[in-house]
């Protein structure tokens, strides 16, 4: 397959926002989450471009690729790098159907559970860094308001490690919307530095959602405001501050091993 060809080119196409939004389709890179995506969410995989040199040493994508609904396509690596966003390619991108959970599907199954907001989240990085965090932590689902940055940014999926096919993710959210759906059911607990509560004295029993905001300026007043407590993480050393995805790792997990749940 060349990178003239149909599927290269429309691939190639999807490290723009505006083909994502038009096609529905988006990237998935690296090993960790195309496996992932195939074991998780095989149904919504469309196409794999892989290298020879790749299934040389990633045997197990064979059989992988061989029991899945998908279209596999061998490639050389200057194909690959035309299709993919990273700058150094780790042999196999895949394309995929997005499908958005929605808070009428989340929020009745979250129980005495809890789960993570991203508010206003600029930076590619740090919103998956923190839906891996809210993974690894067994929070229930995360939601990311309309403010935020493009949950399918090709840099957002490889930041996640996989974690996106693993939890629901609901998108494009107004926080205002967020507010109405959850009240008088769903705590919402604001992450926030200036917060008099802080860890580990913060009620975090029953079921809640943590809010955190944007990297350089935090939630706003009014979001605050809105939700049903505010927590800081405390900073017991000589530290500023913590990054956006270092706290929300911590807040997570201080949920998840909350003696409610242990």
């Amino acid at each position: 397959m060349t990178s003239t060809s149909g599927r290269v080119r429309a691939a190639a196409q999807l490290g723009r926002r505006s083909a994502r939004r038009r096609t529905g389709r988006y990237l998935v890179e690296g090993p960790q989450c195309v496996r992932e995506l195939l074991r998780h969410e095989p149904e919504l995989a469309e196409d794999v471009f892989v290298t020879a040199d790749f299934l040389t040493t990633q045997a197990e994508f064979r059989e992988l690729l061989e029991s899945t609904p998908v279209h596999s396509h061998l490639v050389d690596a200057g194909v690959l790098r035309t299709i993919a966003d990273a700058d150094t390619p780790a042999g196999i991108v895949a394309v995929a159907r997005w499908r958005p959970a929605t808070l009428e599907e989340v929020l009745p199954g979250l129980g005495e559970g809890f789960g993570a907001v991203l508010s206003e989240v600029r930076d590619p990085g740090n919103l998956g860094t923190v839906v891996r965090a809210a993974d690894a932590a067994g929070a229930s689902f995360v939601v990311v308001t309309d403010a935020s940055v493009d949950v399918t940014n090709p840099k957002v999926v490889r930041s996640t490690a996989g974690s996106l096919h693993h939890l629901p993710v609901v998108t494009g959210v107004p926080f205002e919307v967020l507010r109405e759906a959850t009240a008088g059911s769903v705590r919402l607990v604001a992450a926030d530095g200036y917060a008099t509560t802080t860890l580990p004295a913060a009620d975090l029993t029953g079921p809640h959602l943590w809010v955190f905001g944007n990297e350089a300026r935090g939630l706003p007043d009014a979001q605050v405001a809105a939700c049903d407590d505010a927590v800081a993480v405390p900073l017991l050393g000589r530290a500023e501050s913590l990054n956006l995805a270092t706290a929300a790792a911590v807040c997570l997990y201080a949920s998840a091993m909350h003696p409610a749940r242990a």
